[in-house]
């Protein structure tokens, strides 16, 4: 059952159309949807539940033209899933769109407005070696090559859920730096800080955030020492600039456990921990990931 704290309850409109032989007992007063942040913003992940009048064999939704992929939980008899809003997300309201099938072939379809605010972030500037800013031809190579072993690894989405339970830090550390930043190397390359940054000494161990699969587990230019944890329904997350890789690929991973040790490789200031999260294509925060409480 997940439990969730301050979350918005709102009324959905409905619209049902029946199979021949079945009849809708589905009023549209009886649905209803709760979501964790109550004010989600661009950046933001977010945790749909979603309760129905009556027994549904399978629901899906859609939201910010993404599949929202629902699991049920028996004990607590709702549905819920992990969404989020890219960075990219002007603030508005947006429809989340639900399909529901009973197991007498009753199909339900409903939809709630979901309001996305504008996120508070900074900037920053910071000094790397030149390569990073300035790579050489033979860098570029290196770029283009794992640019393309990413693009081909995060191509496809698992629909089965992996991860359990409520997502833990992994480290025990302060926090260097936050999601949503805006940096400038060298005082000419810019970018935005995607992930949440741990302020951990060479050689600390790091635990896989929840559990998964190694979807990667290699060396990248920028990223440095990497591994990314496939949760399943599009979810991912990843851990980079290690001194040490500790898994291989295909590994099945439980939340907690090593996954190697962090480290200053890569395009690093000095040895840290990143740690990003990806859902289908787009960089959510971490931070907002790690205070859901789920079970």
């Amino acid at each position: 059952m997940i439990l969730l704290a301050g979350v918005l309850l709102r009324p959905l409109s409905l619209c049902v159309s029946e199979a021949p032989t079945a009849k809708s007992k589905g009023k549209a007063a009886d649905f209803s949807v709760r979501w964790e942040p109550k004010r989600p913003v661009n950046g933001s992940p977010v945790v749909f539940r979603v309760t129905s009048p009556e027994p549904l064999k399978s629901l899906s939704g859609k939201w910010l033209e993404h599949d929202v992929f629902f699991s049920f939980d028996p004990q607590g008899k709702v549905w819920y899933a992990i969404a989020g809003a890219s960075l990219q997300t002007h603030p508005g309201s947006y429809p989340l769109e639900l399909k529901g099938s009973t197991a007498t072939g009753i199909e339900l379809s409903f939809q709630e407005q979901v309001a996305v605010g504008k996120g508070k972030y900074h900037s920053t500037a910071a000094s790397v070696p030149k390569q990073y800013t300035e790579p050489d031809p033979a860098q570029l190579q290196k770029i283009d090559q794992d640019k393309t072993l990413k693009e081909h690894a995060f191509a496809g989405v698992t629909p089965e859920r992996e991860w359990a339970g409520s997502f833990h830090a992994p480290a025990k550390a302060q926090i260097s730096d936050v999601f949503g930043t805006s940096r400038t190397f060298n005082g000419r390359v810019q970018s935005v800080h995607q992930g949440l940054d741990y302020a951990v000494r060479d050689g600390t161990p790091v635990a896989a955030l929840n559990s998964g699969t190694v979807l990667l587990a290699q060396s990248l230019f920028f990223e440095g020492n990497c591994v990314v944890l496939d949760h399943g329904q599009g979810l991912l997350t990843l851990y980079m600039h290690l001194s040490k890789i500790e898994v291989k690929e295909g590994d099945h991973i439980t939340g907690g456990q090593k996954i190697g040790l962090s480290g200053g490789t890569g395009r690093a200031t000095g040895p840290h921990l990143h740690v990003a999260v990806r859902w289908q294509g787009i960089y959510l925060n971490p931070a907002t990931l790690l205070s859901f409480q789920l079970r």
